[in-house]
């Protein structure tokens, strides 16, 4: 099957996967043709592969909505001047990468703990159908855990937004991810 055709295959599970107390896109208006709407930009489906542990939170997306519906991502916040600059200290954009969330539901708040079991369940159900053959950078300790957990072989990097860490030092840490995939 091509990887158009898993692509498809992962939107559908996505769109099916629920567990309480989280939002789906669909419910707060963000369905479409991706996993995740990072994937707007970052969704080249040969490109490195990048897990992280979410999206978006809900209210966040909701009062967003304008500027994720057209980019997939707000441009600006920690995590994504951390990953731009790590991109450009290899001379790619984020054409040339795809991007998912191990967890694709969205959680009720900003910097909300996920348990180990509801990302797994949702890796399980759908981040897994989407790794097509790649090596996936693991940004992070969740999604670390999540890849760890199921066994899939992967290169481990700092999360874009870790605390304790300045920007630089973050970016040249996933930098070298890359370079690695």
């Amino acid at each position: 099957m091509d990887h158009a055709a898993l692509f498809g295959q992962a939107i559908h599970r996505r769109r099916c996967f629920q567990l309480p107390g989280y939002m789906t896109l669909a419910e707060i208006g963000f369905d479409g043709p991706w996993v995740s709407p990072i994937q707007i930009i970052s969704g080249n489906l040969t490109g490195p592969m990048l897990i992280t542990k979410d999206w978006f939170d809900a209210p966040s997306a909701v009062k967003n909505r304008k500027v994720l519906l057209e980019q997939g991502y707000l441009p600006g916040i920690p995590f994504n001047a951390v990953l731009d600059k790590a991109l450009s200290l290899i001379g790619l954009t984020r054409r040339d990468i795809y991007i998912t969330p191990v967890f694709k539901l969205l959680p009720p708040k900003r910097s909300h703990s996920i348990r180990n079991a509801d990302t797994r369940a949702s890796f399980q159900a759908v981040t897994q159908h989407e790794l097509l053959g790649r090596k996936p950078i693991a940004a992070g300790q969740d999604a670390i855990r999540a890849l760890e957990h199921f066994g899939i072989p992967h290169i481990p990097t700092v999360h874009p937004s870790a605390r304790g860490l300045d920007y630089e030092t973050r970016a040249t840490l996933i930098a070298k991810a890359f370079e690695k995939s």
